[in-house]
């Protein structure tokens, strides 16, 4: 093989190799969760500080929705699953959903 072929072959790798798709995991606002459980929830979830937290759970009460984290897609369905699992388990109607970034 000449140098000129495996050189359109490398680039030819380098074209087909993208990095995985990023998604968001967002939370809706809703009238009846709890403030406080939306905080812990954000923390242990999502691990952000308790600031943090804080800022994303204003930035959804005050628009009606925030962002979480960015994620490869089978960890934004996992985290947002684990949110309405738990959600719903505390009996609130808190909403989770994934948009591509």
């Amino acid at each position: 093989m000449s140098t000129t072929n495996i050189q359109a072959i490398s680039q030819k790798q380098k074209n087909r190799i993208r990095p995985p798709k990023k998604y968001l995991v967002m939370l809706l606002n809703d009238d009846f969760t709890p403030m406080e459980f939306v905080v812990n929830l954000l923390m242990e979830i999502f691990h952000l500080s308790s600031t943090q937290a804080i800022a994303v759970m204003l930035l959804v009460h005050e628009t009606g929705q925030g962002v979480c984290g960015i994620y490869q897609k089978d960890v934004a369905e996992t985290k947002c699953l684990q949110v309405i699992k738990r959600a719903t388990s505390a009996g609130h109607p808190l909403q989770c959903i994934i948009k591509e970034a």
